[in-house]
């Protein structure tokens, strides 16, 4: 099934909107630390909020990993 193209401040909004859903599961830095310029210049070229997502992912997971390693070792 095709995704419905969007513009890149439809897909800000609505990578945005997926972040403030999962704050408390790990999304609260995208909440609180990417401005709409950071995402949008994450999610270049993406037309579909699949492509935008997987692009956020991409970007986005690997600081959670580490962000979760050194909270591990914080005590």
């Amino acid at each position: 099934m095709a995704q419905e193209k969007m513009t890149t401040e439809q897909l800000v909004k609505e990578v945005k909107a997926h972040a403030l859903r999962n704050y408390q599961r790990g999304w609260d830095t995208v909440v609180e630390c990417y401005s709409d310029d950071d995402i949008a210049r994450i999610i270049g070229g993406a037309a579909t909020l699949r492509g935008a997502m997987a692009k956020m992912r991409a970007e986005f997971l690997p600081y959670l990993a580490y962000s979760d390693e050194i909270k591990s070792t914080a005590f």
